[in-house]
């Protein structure tokens, strides 16, 4: 804290109450007392609680040193910390947890930028962020960029500026990293996912995560119903869910029994009423519903998170009696199919090339069902956590059609990648409104 132009702010969410017999720093659930403050630091504090001052600002308050009351802070993780050099904002250190004490372990003189470190633009900026660290690091000065590799220039406070990367776990050993399992088994997307998405010191509270509506007011919310396509539905047969209750096999049974099936009789393909019941078992809406005015809720056999059911399922056939080949749009609402594209279209082509890797000796499917997402129906309501909501969505739709096909004697096998720009192409979306999130491979099963 020795340059006079640092300029200093509570962490975001931090307040200071500033007694006569002390303080005590907010930032719930996080709190901390401080006691035996001369009155010089109170009235430090005090500057500090009404909004950022520079250290000298500081100092001229309190009347005195105020250096270790500020290095305190910083090493508890109060305190937002912007860098400064002839007037000029540089960089800022913005912690959301607590530093690790003493100094870090010692670097190569090869240490580079982490391969888990993410630089991305918000609406204040550059922010540069790792899964791991304790802080975010804000870059104001576009020609600190540069000093992210180690061949950066010389620029004011370039030292220190590396020295608050090294602290809060920017830098790295790139040996390291590509040598050791953990380092290596992660992707840099993979963790910062994985941390952006759940609770922790990032975030502590549902102020901004988890299914806050943040959305309500600002925008409608996207309907529950996905705009049909303009082809002609093909209506498809109901099963008699009655019969079904007295004649399928047990849970237990459909749990035991479940496979992944790779290899598929195409000598006795899925017929469209197979595929019909596989579909209304699974996926068909059971109602829509509106709780409060604006907001569309929906019923259907499987759990989804607020009830907004996102997920698309689009058939893409390649052999089924009493089908053309094709991709279709399964018309929850209606039980009914629309096409979509041409089976010969070279976007559909790949989604059913894209299987080769699935099953066995290179087949293609009988049936791919294409899961698609419309993502706004999700991001409307939750924060951070939208896309992670979005996975588990399907992977409890997945489950549910390995065993709704299990029960019927059918063959399913999920697939763990597809093909989002085929998807995009065929389907005639935009993948930001909707794209595809997973797949899941049925038909008649190879006997024996």
């Amino acid at each position: 804290m020795s340059s006079g132009e640092t300029r200093l702010a509570l962490r975001a969410g931090a307040t200071c109450v500033v007694t006569p017999a002390g303080a005590v720093l907010l930032n719930p659930p996080r709190k901390q007392k401080l006691s035996g403050l001369p009155r010089g630091q109170l009235l430090a504090l005090k500057t500090l609680n009404r909004g950022p001052a520079t250290v000298a600002e500081l100092a001229t308050a309190a009347g005195e040193d105020v250096t270790p009351l500020l290095d305190r802070l910083a090493g508890a993780g109060w305190l937002a910390v912007t860098v400064r050099a002839e007037g000029r904002d540089l960089y800022t250190v913005l912690p959301f947890g607590i530093p690790p004490q003493g100094e870090p372990a010692p670097l190569p003189p090869a240490a580079a930028l982490s391969k888990f470190a993410v630089l991305h633009r918000d609406a204040d900026g550059f922010v540069l962020e790792h899964p791991l660290s304790w802080c975010d690091i804000r870059i104001h000065d576009p020609r600190f960029l540069a000093l992210l590799e180690p061949s950066g220039s010389g620029l004011p406070a370039a030292d220190r500026f590396r020295a608050d990367l090294r602290r809060g776990g920017f830098l790295a050993d790139p040996a390291a990293e590509a040598q050791e399992f953990t380092s290596r088994s992660w992707s840099a997307p993979d963790l910062w996912f994985h941390r952006r998405s759940t609770l922790g010191e990032r975030v502590v509270t549902w102020e901004h995560f988890g299914p806050t509506k943040w959305a309500k007011g600002q925008f409608p919310q996207p309907p529950a119903r996905k705009p049909g396509y303009p082809a002609e539905p093909i209506a498809l047969p109901r099963p008699d869910l009655d019969a079904l209750r007295a004649t399928d096999p047990t849970l237990t049974a459909v749990l035991e029994d479940r496979v992944s099936t790779r290899a598929f009789d195409d000598a006795a393909p899925i017929t469209l009423a197979q595929l019909a019941e596989l579909l209304f078992r699974t996926a068909r809406s059971r109602g829509v519903r509106s709780e409060v005015p604006g907001e569309e809720l929906v019923s259907k056999p499987y759990p989804s998170g607020g009830s907004v059911y996102e997920l698309e399922l689009y058939p893409v056939v390649r052999d089924v009696v009493g089908l053309a080949p094709g991709m279709y749009h399964y018309d929850a609402h209606e039980h009914a199919l629309r096409p979509v594209a041409d089976a010969a279209s070279p976007a559909v082509s790949t989604l059913v090339k894209s299987t080769s890797a699935t099953l066995a000796d290179g087949a293609e499917p009988q049936v791919l069902l294409v899961i698609g997402a419309r993502t706004g129906r999700v991001m409307w309501t939750y924060e951070q956590v939208s896309y992670a909501v979005i996975l588990k969505h399907v992977g409890v739709l997945m489950q549910t059609v390995y065993l709704a096909a299990t029960a019927m004697g059918l063959g399913a096998c999920a697939q763990g990648f597809g093909d989002t720009a085929a998807f995009v192409s065929a389907a005639g979306v935009d993948e930001l409104e909707e794209c595809s999130v997973g797949s899941i491979i049925v038909g008649t099963p190879l006997p024996g």
